[in-house]
This record gives C-alpha cells, sequence and structure tokens, in this order.
C-alpha cells in the first residue's frame, strides 16, 4: 500500500512539473509553436466585455481589435483563431493550467506581470483615467476626496490604483465589479461617483452608448497593451510578434488600427 502511495504521490509530482514547463518539454526545448501549428488552432482568451479590443456584437458574436489583429495573425501563421472567454480575475490560471495559448484582450503590461508572463513588445499605448457622470462636479481627481469608485477585478485599474496610493486613501471606497459595463452601469445609476478604467475603453464606450460620460483631465497612470504568454513559451510570443511586425511593415496593422480608432495609434515598429 505504501509502494502505491509513493508511487501516486511521484505520478502527482511529475504532472505538476510538466505543467510547470509550459511550452517546453522535459529536454527543455520548447516547442510551444509547433503545438499550435500541430493542433491547427491557436486559442486566445479574453474577456467578451471589453470593447473595442474583445466584445460580444448585435448577434452575439465575438468581435473587436484584438479580435481582428489575431485573426489575421493566425491567418498568417495557417492555423484557426479559437476565442475563448474567460473569468479575468482568473487569466493566469487560465494560461497556467493550459486552457488558452495565450492572453489577449488590451492586456497592460506591468513588472509584476512581467515576472510570471512572456509579453510581445507593445503594440498601443493607454492610460488609466477616472470616468464620471457628465452632470458630476468632480472635475479633477482631488475632488473624489470622500468619494467612492468602482473598477473592473482583477484589471490593470487596480494596479493603477494601489499605485497612486495617496488618491486611494483619500477615497471613501473602492468597490470591484466583474466588468466595466457593470462599473459603468453603476455609475449611471449613482452606485459610485467614478470609474477607473482604460482610456481607450472609456473613450468608446462614450462613444458608442451615448451615454453622458466625462473623462477627467487627469490620468492615473500610462500603460502599454501587449500579448501574454506563458513564461516558457517564447518560440510562440515570437511568432506572433514577428506576424505584427510584417502586418506593421505591410500597413495591415495601420489599416485595422484605423477601423477601429479613427488614426492608427499603433506602435509597433515605431
Amino acid at each position: 500500500m505504501k509502494k502505491k502511495i509513493l508511487f501516486a504521490l511521484f505520478a502527482l509530482a511529475s504532472t505538476a512539473a510538466l505543467f510547470a514547463l509550459g511550452g517546453k518539454e522535459a529536454s527543455g526545448a520548447d516547442n510551444s509553436l509547433q503545438k499550435v501549428l500541430d493542433s491547427g488552432k491557436f486559442v486566445l482568451g479574453l474577456d467578451d466585455a471589453f470593447p473595442p479590443m474583445g466584445f460580444r456584437d448585435d448577434n452575439n458574436e465575438i468581435v473587436g481589435y484584438d479580435v481582428d489583429l489575431a485573426r489575421e495573425v493566425t491567418k498568417r501563421m495557417g492555423v484557426k483563431l479559437a476565442l475563448q472567454p474567460i473569468d479575468w480575475n482568473a487569466k493566469e490560471q487560465e494560461l497556467n493550467t493550459g486552457k488558452i495559448d495565450c492572453i489577449w484582450n488590451g492586456f497592460t503590461v506591468t513588472e509584476e506581470r512581467s515576472k510570471a508572463m512572456a509579453f510581445t513588445k507593445p503594440y498601443l499605448k493607454n492610460a488609466q483615467v477616472l470616468v464620471v457622470r457628465a452632470d458630476s462636479p468632480v472635475k479633477a481627481l482631488a475632488d473624489l476626496k470622500g468619494k467612492s469608485v468602482g473598477l473592473q477585478a482583477g484589471s490593470s485599474a487596480a494596479d493603477a490604483l494601489d499605485g497612486a496610493a495617496e488618491f486611494k486613501a483619500s477615497l471613501k471606497e473602492s468597490v470591484e465589479f466583474k466588468d466595466n459595463l457593470t462599473a459603468l452601469m453603476d455609475l449611471e445609476a449613482k452606485g459610485v461617483d467614478a470609474v477607473v478604467m482604460d482610456l481607450l475603453v472609456a473613450n468608446d464606450n462614450i462613444s458608442r452608448s451615448g451615454k453622458a460620460y466625462r473623462i477627467l483631465g487627469e490620468s492615473l497612470s500610462p500603460e502599454d497593451y501587449g500579448v501574454g504568454f506563458r513564461k516558457n513559451d517564447l518560440a510562440l510570443r515570437d511568432e506572433v510578434q514577428k506576424q505584427l511586425e510584417a502586418m506593421a511593415k505591410d500597413g495591415t496593422l495601420a489599416a485595422i488600427t484605423v477601423k477601429w480608432f479613427g488614426s492608427d495609434i499603433s506602435t509597433v515598429g515605431k
């Protein structure tokens, strides 16, 4: 019986070790790209309620800027794109357990995330800003002293708020929501006084919804968007980077960016 238990523990430890290797075999070779090519499928993890990066349209189809970029990248790689909605608060777990091949959805590159993942070079610049109701008396960050601020759980908005320690300490409370759209609905209902979110996403939501929101002129922090992979999946990461650079060179990246943002604000190759 003891031998059986020891064998089971050994097998479990071996399986855990293989998971930790990500796209590497026990030999140390990185086969992350080859696995995707052999399967013919590239699984992209995303929050499907994050316009304009990734969201569901009126036909319940997942569309968006990042979706268009990924479709072009995977087309050039010769594989099929599979879109996998995930709980954004558990995104790292979804990646590390192998359920998805990457996180590509307005994913902010941070120092902490870079320690645990392999990122492409940034492809868009962004910032964390505060959105208030158009009729709000709030004009600056200081005006939010003693008030409530909402944000998406597990997002870079939380990191930005933590990084602005003095501002955070001045607040009455910070309230976490499943996604930005829910946070904005609570803002509209006057449940919170402001929402911390991505500038690009805030601009798109205000334009698309026509709701009476306003973005404060002061931002909490500048940001860069990148595509996140498992730490050891460098071959797959480098292939995606190569395709993005090729798209920038032939004008495809600019065309997709203009389609979604009205101008070419991409940063690849610039």
